[in-house]
C-alpha cells in the first residue's frame, strides 16, 4: 500500500513538470510561440510577454542565453549608439550587478542570473529539452509545429519567431534560405567568397606535411586537400566555429585542466611549427585572453592555429541533432585538448606551460555541465534569403533603408574558412575584418520571408544577409535588439490581423520608440551630436567619424585659446528628476578636466569631468560619465553645456544621456 502510494505521488510530481499540452494530450495554443533559447529568443519572449500576448519559448537543448551565457562575456559591440531598447537594458542591469551604469565584460553566470530575471519578471512559459520535428503549413501559415520531448507535442500560435541559431524553424517552413559563402558577384560585392588574407594567418614556410618536405608522406591534421579557388569565389564553406572558453586563475575556484576524451596529439603538430617560425613571448600569441571580472576568462581565436577548428563544421548547418551533438562533441575535444597540449606537451616551450598551468576551470561556472560551456560558438549557420537581403553596401552606407528596426556596427567579420596547402605552404583562408563605418540600420524586410513563403514567421538571428554583410550584423547584442523589434512586429501582426509581411513597419518603430523597455517606463532622452536639432555650437568645431558614440563626436584642441561650447538641449516631456550622463570617449591627448555646465532652466550648475576618471573597458571607445541629478521642466529649457574653457588638451563633445528617476 505504502508502496503505491509513493508511486502515485512520484507520477503526480512527474505530471507536474511536464508541459501542460503533454498531460491533456491536446495541443499547446498561444499568441506568439518562440523557437531557440538564445539571448535574442529570451528577448522576444520577454516582449511578447510585456506586450500582452500569451508566449511559449521552446529551447531544443538545456542552455538558456545561447552565446551571452555561454562564454562570451566579451561583448562585440561596434558602436554603443547602435544598441538600444532591451539589449541596451540587458548590459544595465549586468553594470548594476558589478556597482556600475553598465558594462559589457561579465561572467557567463552573471549573465544567466541577468536573463533568469527577465524571463520570472514576466513569467514567461519556458520548454527546454524539446526539439522541434515537424511543422504544419496551410495556405502560407504555420498553423502549427510539433516538438519531441519526452513524447511528441503538438503547439500551435497565430505568429511564431525563430530565434534559434540554426534556423531549423525557418528551413522546415519551408523558407528559401543559404548556406556558406556568395560569389562577389551576387550582390557587388568585394568581400564574399574565398578570400586569402594575411590576418590570422601563418607565416611563411610553414610545412603542410606530415614529414616536411615529402608530400607522399600526407597532410596534418586539419589541412584540407583542395585547391584555392579564385578570390570572390562562392562556395558553401562555413565561417571556423570554436568555444568561447571561461577559465580562471583563482587557485580556490579552480579545476586543473586534463587530457580530456578522445585526445589526439597530432592535431597540435601546426601550433609547433607556427612556433618554430614565430616564438611566442607568452599565450597571447595565439589565445585571445580577454579578462572577465574575479579572476575569468573569455578566450577566442587569435592567430593561424588556435581554437578555431577550421574546416571541420560544414556538416553542422543542415544536420539532425545527433550529427550536431557529435560535431560539438569533437569542438569541445579539440579545444579541450589544446588547453592541454599547451600546458602539458614536452615539445611546448617551457615558460609556454609554465604560464597554461596557472589557468583552470572555474568551479562556479556551468556546473551542470562539467564547468565548460555547453553552447558551441557557432558564428553562422544557415541565412534565410528573405524579403531584403542586406549587403556590403549597407554595411559601408552606400545603400541605406528606411524600414530599420535595429542598427548594427560591428566590423564585416569573418573566421577562416578553410585551411590547406597554397604554394607548398600551410595557409588559413576566409578571415576577413573590415571596418571603419558607423553604425547603419537593419531593415524589417530583411527579418521576414518572401511574400508567398511564410506570413507569420520572424526571423531576427539567420536573418537575411549575405554572408559577409552578415559578419557584420551576428553580434549578440543586435540578435537581442532585433528579437525585440520582431516581437512587436508579431504584436502589431496579431493586433491588425495581417500578416508580417503586411506590418505597418512606421507603427511598429514607434512603438519601439515609445515603449523601449516594453514596461511603459519612460524612455530616455539622447542627445546626440549629430541630433542637429538639439545641439548648438560655438566656434569651429572638428568633427571626426571615427571613436565617438553614433556616427561622430566633436573635439577641439585649440586648448582654450578661443572659447568654444557645445549645447545639448533635451526636449524634456514629462518633468521632474533626471540623472545626467556623457558620453566622454578616452583620447589620447585629452584635456586633464573638461569644464561642463549643467542648466536647470534656472541655474546654472559648474561639473567637472576627469580625464582620469575615465575607465575604458572592452570593445569601446569610452564611457559614460555621470554628471548628477537634477530636475527638469517640460520643454526645452534645460541643457548641459561642454567646453574648452580652461583647458589644456583636447576637449570632446559628443552624447549626453537624460533617465528620469
Amino acid at each position: 500500500m505504502i508502496k503505491s502510494i509513493r508511486l502515485c505521488v512520484l507520477a503526480i510530481c512527474c505530471l507536474l513538470t511536464m508541459p501542460a499540452a503533454l498531460q491533456a494530450g491536446t495541443p499547446k495554443e498561444v499568441d506568439i510561440c518562440v523557437y531557440g533559447g538564445t539571448s535574442a529568443g529570451i528577448m522576444a519572449a520577454y516582449t511578447a510577454k510585456k506586450l500582452h500576448k500569451s508566449v511559449l519559448l521552446i529551447e531544443p537543448g538545456k542552455h538558456l542565453g545561447g552565446l551571452t551565457t555561454g562564454g562570451l562575456g566579451y561583448t562585440d559591440i561596434g558602436n554603443k549608439y547602435a544598441i538600444t531598447g532591451l539589449a541596451r537594458d540587458f548590459y544595465r542591469r549586468i553594470g548594476q550587478h558589478y556597482g556600475k551604469f553598465e558594462q559589457w565584460i561579465f561572467e557567463p553566470s552573471v549573465a544567466s542570473q541577468t536573463f533568469d530575471g527577465y524571463l520570472k519578471g514576466a513569467n514567461v512559459e519556458v520548454w527546454t529539452e524539446h526539439q522541434l520535428t515537424a511543422v504544419h503549413k496551410e495556405n502560407g501559415y504555420i498553423r502549427e509545429i510539433t516538438v519531441q520531448g519526452t513524447s511528441p507535442i503538438v503547439v500551435k500560435a497565430r505568429v511564431f519567431i525563430d530565434c534559434s541559431y540554426e534556423g531549423d524553424l525557418m528551413a522546415k517552413a519551408g523558407v528559401s534560405y543559404t548556406v556558406g559563402r556568395e560569389d562577389n558577384s551576387v550582390y557587388q560585392e568585394t568581400y564574399n567568397g574565398v578570400q586569402l588574407r594575411d590576418k590570422h594567418q601563418f607565416p611563411e614556410g610553414v610545412d603542410p606535411y606530415k614529414t616536411p618536405g615529402k608530400p607522399e608522406s600526407g597532410l596534418l591534421w586539419g589541412i584540407s586537400p583542395v585547391s584555392l579557388l579564385a578570390k570572390g569565389t562562392g562556395d558553401k564553406s562555413v565561417q571556423a566555429y570554436n568555444f568561447r572558453i571561461c577559465l580562471t586563475n583563482q587557485a580556490n575556484n579552480m579545476i586543473p585542466i586534463t587530457q580530456p576524451e578522445g585526445y589526439d596529439v597530432s592535431r597540435y603538430e601546426l601550433l609547433l611549427r607556427v612556433l618554430e617560425k614565430t616564438p611566442a613571448k607568452g599565450l597571447g600569441s595565439f589565445l585571445k585572453f580577454d579578462l572577465m571580472p574575479n579572476g575569468k576568462t573569455d578566450i577566442n581565436n587569435n592567430g593561424a592555429f588556435s581554437t578555431d577548428m577550421i574546416g571541420m563544421n560544414y556538416n553542422y548547418p543542415e544536420a539532425d541533432a545527433a550529427t550536431r551533438q557529435q560535431i560539438i562533441r569533437e569542438h569541445e575535444q579539440y579545444n579541450k585538448g589544446l588547453l592541454y597540449f599547451i600546458g602539458h606537451d614536452p615539445r611546448m616551450p617551457e615558460h609556454l606551460r609554465r604560464e597554461m598551468l596557472k589557468w583552470g576551470y572555474p568551479k562556479d561556472e556551468y556546473i551542470n555541465n562539467g564547468h565548460w560551456s555547453p553552447q558551441l560558438y557557432v558564428r553562422e549557420v544557415r541565412r534565410m534569403v528573405g524579403a531584403y537581403v542586406m549587403t556590403q553596401a549597407n554595411c559601408e552606407g552606400r545603400a541605406t533603408v528606411n524600414d530599420g528596426v535595429g542598427m548594427a556596427a560591428y566590423t564585416m567579420d569573418s573566421h577562416n574558412c578553410q585551411r590547406l596547402v597554397v604554394n607548398g605552404m600551410v595557409k588559413n583562408e576566409g578571415d576577413v575584418q573590415v571596418g571603419g563605418f558607423g553604425p547603419y540600420p537593419v531593415s524589417y524586410r530583411a527579418l521576414i520571408p518572401k511574400a508567398g513563403e511564410c506570413a507569420n514567421l520572424l526571423v531576427p538571428v539567420c536573418l537575411s544577409a549575405s554572408h559577409i554583410a552578415y559578419g557584420s550584423i551576428r553580434m549578440e547584442p543586435v540578435f537581442m535588439a532585433l528579437a525585440q523589434s520582431a516581437a512587436t512586429a508579431a504584436v502589431v501582426a496579431i493586433d491588425s490581423r495581417v500578416s508580417v509581411q503586411e506590418v505597418s513597419v512606421k507603427k511598429v518603430q514607434l512603438l519601439l520608440a515609445a515603449n523601449p523597455l516594453a514596461d511603459n517606463s519612460t524612455p530616455e532622452i539622447l542627445v546626440d551630436n549629430d541630433d542637429t536639432a538639439h545641439v548648438q555650437l560655438q566656434g569651429d568645431w572638428k568633427k571626426e567619424t571615427r571613436g565617438g558614440y553614433g556616427p561622430s563626436l566633436y573635439i577641439d584642441d585649440s586648448k582654450g585659446s578661443m572659447q568654444k561650447w557645445v549645447r545639448f538641449i533635451p526636449d524634456i516631456q514629462r518633468a521632474g528628476e533626471y540623472h545626467i550622463y556623457s558620453y566622454v570617449p578616452k583620447q589620447g591627448s585629452m584635456a586633464t578636466v573638461t569644464q561642463v555646465r549643467v542648466f536647470d532652466g534656472k541655474k546654472l550648475t559648474p561639473v567637472k569631468v576627469a580625464a582620469d576618471a575615465i575607465k575604458v573597458e572592452g570593445q569601446t571607445s569610452g564611457e559614460w560619465v555621470s554628471l548628477g541629478t537634477f530636475r527638469l521642466p517640460t520643454g526645452e529649457k534645460a541643457y548641459v553645456e561642454v567646453s574648452n574653457a580652461g583647458a589644456d588638451g583636447a576637449v570632446v563633445a559628443d552624447a549626453l544621456l537624460f533617465i528620469a528617476r
